[in-house]
């Protein structure tokens, strides 16, 4: 029974939960700030509502800050599937079993995770000259 009860957890539990958590976190964030612009209109103290609610508002990120990120993740993505790599080699060298999980999950992890953070580097580079771009014509 307890074989059954795991993946059912970590594939359907698990996963409806982060998404309720999250869900719950946003909703709650955007009731404070309608309670936060409710009791300013309460208040009548001379606040103007559109500019609280503007001011209240996330600001979106900027290209450049886009640009930094896509860079983190790809040079994280990158070297968390080249350890992988590593660890499934050196699994695969210390004669396990080629066909055994510490030598196949490890590399198909990997592999899968160095292609996202490779992928992520390739939209850096050729963003990059957008970013450079869009500053120069600015100036």
């Amino acid at each position: 029974m307890q074989q059954i009860l795991l993946p059912i957890f970590i594939c359907c539990v698990m996963p409806v939960a982060i998404v309720l958590i999250v869900f719950l976190y946003k909703n709650n964030a955007a009731r404070m700030r309608s309670n936060i612009i409710i009791k300013a209109i309460e208040a009548n103290n001379n606040i103007d509502a559109d500019k609280l609610a503007e001011s209240l508002k996330k600001t979106p990120r900027t290209p450049l800050e886009l640009l930094n990120l896509r860079l983190l993740r790809g040079c994280m993505f990158t070297l968390i599937g080249i350890g992988l790599v590593i660890v499934g080699l050196f699994n695969k060298v210390n004669g396990s079993d080629p066909a055994a999980d510490p030598v196949v999950m490890p590399m198909m992890m990997g592999f899968i995770s160095f292609a996202v953070g490779v992928s992520y580097i390739i939209v850096y580079f050729v963003t990059r000259k957008q970013v450079e771009n869009d500053k120069s014509e600015i100036r």
